[in-house]
């Protein structure tokens, strides 16, 4: 019964190549996921927007000069220096000096060695794109393609499966303990000597001699005349726009099909359908008449039609999986 919702693989790679997508796959994808090409449908919302009623302008403001007095210090008689020595300071000290320095002795301890085995990557695991089968909802014609909002782009199925690593045993050596050295030390060899040394050496001090100031008013300039230009903010009014938000186009979805789903779980998807008031045999059988109780509910929920999409059955509240 499923073979009357899929095409041939030649129908599918001539539909692809009439809407030049021959070469295009589906989006990053995990290991038991199908995805098929959909017409979603096209969503617009109605949006208030503000426009320029009337356009922004600026005046100009001529704003005089501010003065102020205030009380500065002018100065008399400037800064001098005076200089003067201070002598260097001495005192006694004892120290230790080296007569030998301390040497080292170093003995080195050859590396040692096991030999083991081990598993080795030959190639890793991979996932990558396969056929898939079964997949449900609406089919073409060999080399015939739909128009409208009924339309299926491709009907093509691409399921992503997971091809394990392969390991290869060998025989490796590996370092147990490092060669390494030993080292000795042996001190070195020390004298006590007593001597004079500068505590702090002869210097010349500068020391000033501050400035002399008087005080008086002055008059001071606060703000300089200048001119100012005042902004006239533009005034707006609301107006309302349509604009189309998504949709319109061809798009990957994720679907069931025979790769990822069962017969109980065509059954639930019918229940559901005929519980949302979309009539459907309760066989567990994707039939003409699961088909259209499908597309009207999808039709009236704004969700892409023609396939069974993995947000089709969760809009029915249905676990996809």
């Amino acid at each position: 019964m499923k073979k009357f919702f899929l095409m041939s693989a030649a129908g599918v790679a001539m539909a692809a190549a009439a809407f030049g997508q021959a070469n295009d796959l589906p989006p990053a994808a995990s290991a038991g996921e199908c995805f098929a090409r959909v017409l979603v449908p096209e969503t617009t919302e109605v949006m208030m927007e503000q426009v320029v009623d009337k356009e922004a302008s600026f005046e100009i403001s001529v704003i005089p000069a501010q003065y102020e007095t205030i009380t500065e210090q002018r100065l008399v008689k400037e800064e001098t220096i005076a200089y003067r020595t201070v002598p260097a300071v001495y005192e006694t000290v004892t120290e230790v000096i080296e007569i030998e320095p301390a040497r080292e002795v170093v003995t080195v301890i050859p590396a040692q060695y096991e030999t083991y085995t081990e598993q080795v990557l030959v190639r890793d695991a991979y996932t990558t794109w396969k056929p898939g089968a079964g997949l449900y909802g609406r089919t073409t014609e060999l080399g015939v393609v739909p128009t409208g909002m009924d339309a299926v782009a491709t009907g093509e199925l691409l399921c992503m499966v997971e091809v394990p690593a392969q390991y290869d045993t060998v025989t490796r050596t590996r370092l147990v303990s490092a060669e390494r050295t030993e080292v000795e030390v042996v001190p070195a060899r020390t004298q006590t000597v007593t001597k004079e040394v500068v505590v702090e050496p002869p210097r010349v001090v500068e020391e000033v001699v501050p400035a002399v100031f008087e005080t008086v008013e002055v008059q001071r300039l606060v703000s300089a005349a200048r001119e100012e230009r005042i902004e006239i903010p533009a005034t707006y009014k609301t107006v309302e726009k349509r604009v189309v938000t998504g949709g319109g186009g061809l798009e990957w979805r994720e679907v069931l099909c025979d790769t990822n789903t069962t017969s109980a779980k065509i059954r639930e998807i019918q229940t559901a359908l005929t519980v949302a008031g979309y009539r459907a045999p309760a066989d567990g059988q994707f039939g003409p008449a699961t088909l259209s109780a499908m597309e009207s509910f999808q039709r009236a929920n704004g969700l892409p039609v023609g396939y069974l999409t993995v947000s089709t059955v969760q809009a029915l509240g249905v676990s996809p999986f």
